[in-house]
């Protein structure tokens, strides 16, 4: 399966290390263009001059339709189990728009603590529940 990776750049380490592990298990892996860059440099993803010369968003959407599915990596951030930040919204509704496969590592937060959360389930995300090895049977 082609899988995009999707979530918050404060998450690039671990989005490398679910990459190893997706590609050992067979699956052909999409990362953010500038996922390399803010493991070195964790502020950079928050440049507005750097996302736009590097034209980052719009290389991780254009990987979303070579793929069969998107992960989101929702982990916890600002105190938020389950956080998904705008850009990775975003995804979300382009993956759904195209009929994606729509994955997050954990459940989606809930909606006291952000309200969008409605719109991600209603995108129907298949829930992983932290294991990865779930990719592989549906």
């Amino acid at each position: 399966m082609k899988i995009m990776i999707c979530g918050s750049m404060h998450f690039a380490r671990e989005m490398l290390d679910v990459q190893k592990k997706l590609e050992a298990n067979g699956h052909t892996v999409f990362i953010p263009l500038d996922t390399q860059d803010c493991l070195k440099n964790p502020d950079l993803n928050m440049d507005m001059e750097y996302c736009i010369n590097t034209n980052v968003q719009e290389e991780s959407f254009n990987n979303i339709p070579k793929s069969d599915a998107v992960l989101v990596l929702n982990y916890q951030r600002n105190g938020i189990p389950g956080y998904i930040g705008g850009a990775t919204l975003m995804e979300i509704g382009i993956a759904q728009h195209l009929k994606k496969k729509i994955f997050l590592l954990n459940p989606p937060p809930k909606v006291k603590d952000l309200r969008y959360s409605i719109e991600i389930q209603l995108a129907k995300p298949i829930i992983l529940n932290g294991n990865l090895n779930l990719i592989n049977e549906i």
